[in-house]
Formats: C-alpha cells, structure tokens, sequence
C-alpha cells in the first residue's frame, strides 16, 4: 500500500442487488503507477473498477479521490480528474471522430466558459497522441475495432485527467491491436498519468504493469511489483493452473507457461 494515494477504497462491499461480489475490500492505487488487476471470471475485477469510477457505488465502505468520498463530490470535479474508458463503449450514429474525441471536453464547460481555442489545441493534441487525427473526419461506426478502441481513448485523454481507469481495453482486438492500445497506455504513464486497467493476459499484465493486483472470490490476494507478485503458487491459487515462470526474452517480466498435457496420442513405431 502506498501513503495517501489520490485513489483507493477502504472497507468496500460492492453488490448488485442481492449478489454481493466483494465484502471488506480494501485498494490503493499507487500514485504515477500502472496499476493492472487480474484475476479468474467474476472475481470482482470490472467491478471494483467500477466503484473507483464512481459508476457504482458500494454498498459499503468509500472510495476515496484526494482523501474525500468520491460520492461526495461534484460529477464535474471528478470528471476533471479521473477518465474511464468503460468496457463497452457505444458511439451514437454516425458522430465523427473529431466529435467523440470533443465531448472529452465538456467536464471544463460551463455557463462562464465555453468552446475555446484552448479546447481545440487540446482535442488535436488527443488525436495526434492516439494516432488518430487522420481520422478526425470518419464516422466513428466505420473504423476497425483497434481504431475506435483508439479513438475512445482519445476522448478520455482529451479530459486531461491525472487519473485513467480502463476496463479490459483489449478485448475483442485481435493480437497486433492488443499490443497497439497496451503501448499506447504504456506512453501515457511514462508521460505521468496514473493508470488502472482490468486485464484477462497475465502475460501482458506482468509486461506492462508497475503494480499488480491479484484477485479471486472478491478479494484481493497479491498486490505489487509483477516480478514479485506472478509467482508459480500465486497463478495455481488465483487461477488454478499449473504452470512454469520464465523471463519474457524481450523484457525480463514474468511469462507464464502453462504446463503441457500429457499426450495419449501413440507415437508411431519403426516400420519393420
């Protein structure tokens, strides 16, 4: 755990309506942090995702945003530090590019400011940052799903905020698009934001996180540095796999390699 981190959770019991998915849960997202939080199916993982983003609001407990309940504070005050780019993103039809990307601005609107050239400069930046201001005259609903993925990204961006939530960013992207938006998160926090992401990878949890937090059964059981926390016992305990742990040739983290099933195949014998 981190002192005073800008993001966490103290006591949560997140449920929707009769089913409670985690009792008791307490979080901290180091600051200036990639944070990533894995885990089986139905662990709690998008939903704890969802509490820090003020999309669902415990049952019990707090979360915490610069040491206040987040509840407590004014939508637009959030939306100025914290983006979220939620699991299932839906464009309305036929809105442009440059149109999506422009409504990351409207937490800095208000009755005594309105579209300025400031707004502009920031929505170009967002673009040029995702790689997609070639695009910004597109309709939205006829991109690749790399590219929209993208695109949503770029909105958040555009908010400005120090704090980025991201609820499972690569799936449903084939393997090449995968690695194309985890690079981009990758740039982002090198550039200072702090991220939080839900992943299903293990392996590229372990490649791209600073901090890493193991759930299962709505309860967190590791949390910290990947090449610390992806251990043989803790994949076998989390995810009930027996495995082996590597290097990754291209960056020394963690690659988990499943153990191989024993063939019952017969190997053919020499002809007589």
């Amino acid at each position: 755990m981190s002192g005073n981190p800008r993001l966490g959770g103290v006591g949560l019991t997140l449920a929707y309506e009769r089913r409670v998915v985690a009792e008791g849960l307490t979080v901290d997202v180091p600051d200036g942090s990639f944070t990533v939080v894995i885990g089986p199916n139905a662990c709690g993982k998008s939903t704890l995702l969802r509490a820090l983003a003020r999309t669902l609001r415990p049952r019990a407990g707090t979360v915490l945003l610069d040491g206040r309940d987040i509840h407590s504070l004014p939508s637009r005050a959030v939306a100025r530090t914290l983006g979220l780019l939620p699991q299932s993103s839906v464009a309305p039809d036929g809105i442009t590019v440059a149109d999506l990307v422009a409504r990351g601005r409207y937490p800095h609107q208000g009755l005594l400011r309105q579209w300025s050239a400031e707004d502009e400069r920031v929505v170009a930046e967002s673009m040029a940052d995702t790689g997609v201001a070639d695009l910004a005259d597109r309709p939205v609903d006829e991109l690749s799903g790399g590219q929209r993925q993208r695109v949503w990204i770029a909105m958040a961006l555009a908010q400005r905020t120090p704090l980025l939530l991201l609820d499972e960013p690569t799936t449903w992207l084939d393997i090449a698009h995968q690695v194309e938006v985890l690079d981009l998160c990758a740039r982002l926090h090198e550039q200072g934001r702090t991220l939080v992401a839900v992943l299903h990878d293990l392996h590229q949890a372990a490649r791209y996180a600073t901090h890493l937090i193991a759930m299962r059964d709505g309860r967190v059981v590791a949390e910290g540095d990947p090449r610390e926390v992806v251990t043989v016992e803790l994949v076998r305990e989390v995810f009930g796999l027996p495995c082996r742990i590597v290097p990754d040739p291209e960056t020394g983290t963690p690659l988990v390699v499943p153990v191989a099933r024993p063939s019952t195949a017969r190997v053919p014998g020499p002809r007589p």
